[in-house]
């Protein structure tokens, strides 16, 4: 048997014309809506935040698919394109519209087999799958594990500390805004099943943990076991 070759690889150059796309297309899908963008009243549902997050995703789906030995091509381009969507539909058919717009991307620039543009796009939709990672193909796993993983530790707490703000809470309410950090964490965590990213989650969360006793040390009175609802 011979060595198998393998027929796409996405070049940096082409790499970087897809993430200016998806810029350039959340950016678009802000200025459409009359009133800012869908969600805009939250910073983190902007084009820019949205972009970061996709940005993130890259890079943690590329590093879980090469630990996990998934194509690393199919589930970076996967990344960048899953979120495509977002802010212009509801998020109940996001992936199945982000898989549209990335099929029509990899049709009409570059000359990728049409095997490697149905694979990128059946796992753009998967990554919104809610069920079973064992039910689905290895680069679809990795990059849901990637996507969940996001929300997990010093970023994800910083959003919902940032969420205080716009809610109009003080920082005497940050231990138990944590808190919800860290409850999302585990429940984020306890679906992932790769070595990979069980490892990233389990250090995000010690991350998390370090930052709630670091609040509770500093700040003087801290309301750690209540708060009020909003």
């Amino acid at each position: 048997m011979g060595v198998e070759i393998k027929e796409t690889e996405v070049s940096d150059e082409d790499f970087e014309g897809m993430e200016q796309f998806v810029r350039d297309y959340l950016a678009a899908s802000v200025e459409s809506e009359d009133d800012g963008g869908r969600m805009r009243w939250y910073p983190w549902h902007s084009a820019a935040y949205r972009f970061n997050h996709i940005l993130n995703v890259v890079d943690l789906g590329a590093e879980i698919s090469e630990s996990e030995g998934a194509d690393v091509d199919v589930v970076r381009v996967a990344a960048v394109f899953h979120d495509v969507a977002k802010l212009e539909v509801d998020q109940d058919v996001h992936a199945e519209a982000g898989a549209r717009v990335a099929r029509e991307y990899l049709r009409s620039r570059g000359n990728y087999p049409e095997s490697f543009i149905e694979e990128v796009c059946g796992t753009v939709v998967d990554h919104s799958y809610t069920g079973d990672l064992a039910d689905v193909p290895l680069e679809s796993r990795c990059l849901i594990e990637a996507d969940v993983l996001d929300k997990v530790g010093a970023n994800g707490a910083v959003l919902m500390l940032l969420r205080m703000g716009y809610e109009s809470r003080t920082h005497m309410d940050a231990a138990k805004m944590v808190d919800r950090v860290l409850d999302r964490a585990h429940d984020h965590t306890d679906r992932v099943v790769s070595d990979t990213a069980v490892s990233i989650g389990h250090r995000r969360i010690k991350r998390v943990r370090w930052l709630r006793e670091w609040l509770e040390e500093e700040v003087s009175r801290m309301d750690a076991d209540g708060v009020t609802e909003r």
